[in-house]
């Protein structure tokens, strides 16, 4: 595997690479940059590479400078997991990893392909300034799972753009003679009772996927806006009692003591021992979603996470739970209230009916 370093970043690891290999197979090059995320940072915090026939982006987010010593590995595990968490066949990745060899570097001289990795590591910027706020310590080399469904070069001619997460899939199933998608699924009904009516979306997602992703599933697909907490209660399926509370952040802990704390936890630690779970967003106007488990899937084939079906349009945010949402509704619907035109300005976008956009079919990009 080829790994053209820029200038910054080839004086960070203290290499001196010789020129890129002329013949070396695209798909298994990539070019590497170290940039800043936060303005405040002494120094760069994250590492971008571009795949050089693919535009495919890989982000690891926070690379210290201490963390370079290992930095080889960590860019080939960074490539392995972006893949793997877009639920690309494992058995593809691991022959992908297995031609590509180990690293060997070389110096960046192609000036498109840096203006790739240019644009590239801005949107992964852009990712990480919108979903961590900077100050915590973390790591995450997944970043570009986001970034790889962007178009890209359709500055010139929009007939010539391309989804890189596509040109990516298609290329390595012409390498292996693979199927691009083979994994464990579940589908899930979730509800939100609003009394008047219920809000139900369908959806099918990974049996590996984190609960943190899986919050932001669920805020894409109930057009919520993720300004408040949240977290998951798994439900025994017979007495529906509450068997475990998982909860996003360690300050939750305090609270109760308890409390799983989310990290690496995925919905297969859970389902389908468990059959129910409840995910409560916004403790004050407690907004509860009724998870239910409908069916495991052995062998999906198909990209996901995915949304079969959505009915009955969500409340707008801060509106005052349920009874604040009725009526809220009611004026809604009664163009002649006369809190109506102040309602309408403060509801601003939103319609008491679904959107044809919203309840259409499609895969979720978080």
């Amino acid at each position: 595997m080829q790994i053209s370093l820029t200038k910054k970043l080839a004086a960070a690891i203290g290499v001196n690479p010789p020129p890129a290999y002329e013949n070396e197979n695209p798909l298994f090059s990539w070019t590497a940059n170290w940039i800043k995320v936060w303005d405040n940072r002494r120094t760069e915090d994250m590492i971008v590479l571009v795949n050089n026939a693919t535009r495919f982006t890989v982000a690891i987010y926070q690379v210290k400078r201490k963390d370079l010593k290992n930095v080889a590995e960590m860019m080939k595990k960074a490539i392995a997991n972006t893949l793997l968490s877009m639920n690309i066949n494992p058995e593809i990745v691991k022959e992908y990893m297995h031609l590509a060899g180990e690293v060997k570097y070389a110096k960046n001289s192609d000036r498109q392909i840096t203006a790739w990795l240019s644009k590239a590591g801005q949107n992964s910027a852009f990712y990480v300034a919108r979903n961590y706020n900077g100050i915590a310590k973390m790591f995450d080399d997944t970043v570009g799972t986001y970034i790889n469904h962007l178009p890209v070069n359709y500055s010139a001619d929009v007939n010539e753009s391309f989804i890189p997460f596509k040109a990516m899939i298609n290329a390595l199933s012409e390498l292996t003679g693979k199927q691009p998608f083979k994994y464990r699924a579940f589908e899930l009904l979730v509800t939100l009772d609003l009394e008047v009516y219920k809000a139900v979306r369908r959806i099918i997602v990974p049996a590996d996927l984190r609960f943190e992703r899986l919050h932001k599933v669920l805020q894409f697909v109930f057009d919520w806006k993720d300004y408040h907490l949240y977290d998951f209660t798994i439900l025994d399926s017979n007495k529906r009692e509450p068997v475990a509370r998982i909860v996003p952040f360690e300050e939750d802990l305090e609270f109760d003591a308890d409390a799983i704390l989310m990290e690496e936890h995925t919905l297969s630690e859970f389902l389908p021992e468990h059959k129910n779970i409840l995910y409560t967003y916004d403790m004050g106007d407690n907004w509860e979603h009724e998870i239910q488990l409908v069916r495991v899937i052995e062998d999906h084939d198909k990209e996901s996470p995915y949304l079969l079906e959505a009915t009955g349009q969500t409340p707008p945010e801060d509106v005052g739970g349920v009874g604040g949402f009725l009526s809220f509704r009611e004026i809604m619907l009664n163009p002649s209230h006369p809190e109506y035109e102040v309602m309408k300005e403060w509801a601003r976008y939103w319609t008491t009916e679904i959107s044809e956009w919203r309840s259409r079919p499609k895969v979720i990009h978080v």
